[in-house]
């Protein structure tokens, strides 16, 4: 089974479709690359994934382990680079808002730094995350 259908609607737009569910997600070329920058482009979804596996893994981690996760935020930032056009960097501000303990910080760091999506990314994109507690 697919994970997804990707149409390409013209004017460096395409919907995506994920398969299970029927979502759909509207992308458009940035606007530093000939786009209107008018949905997530390509390479902010690739970015945006980085943190949103951080978190899911942490969810999943902690569920597993009868552990609280609770509130958590992230803020990403992307660097591209040129010559070859590519993401140079990822950039995640974790952001909790409830208390943890030293030793449940350094899990929750640890699960972040070892998530699916973190492990699949070239190694010369450098990830940068920090966290901030409540």
């Amino acid at each position: 089974m697919t994970t997804s259908t990707v149409t390409y609607i013209g004017a460096l737009q395409t919907t995506c479709m994920h398969t299970n569910s029927g979502y759909q997600i509207t992308t458009d070329a940035p606007t530093d690359n000939h786009g209107k920058g008018a949905y997530f482009s390509p390479t902010d979804l690739c970015a945006t994934a980085l943190a949103t596996c951080a978190i899911t893994t942490m969810g999943i981690k902690a569920n597993l382990e009868n552990k609280f996760l609770g509130d958590v935020k992230a803020e990403v930032y992307k660097v591209m680079a040129n010559n070859p056009r590519r993401i140079s960097e990822i950039r995640i501000d974790f952001i909790f808002s409830d208390a943890y303990t030293e030793a449940q910080k350094e899990w929750l760091m640890a699960i972040a730094h070892n998530c699916p999506v973190a492990k699949s990314l070239h190694p010369d994109i450098k990830q940068v995350f920090s966290f901030a507690w409540a």
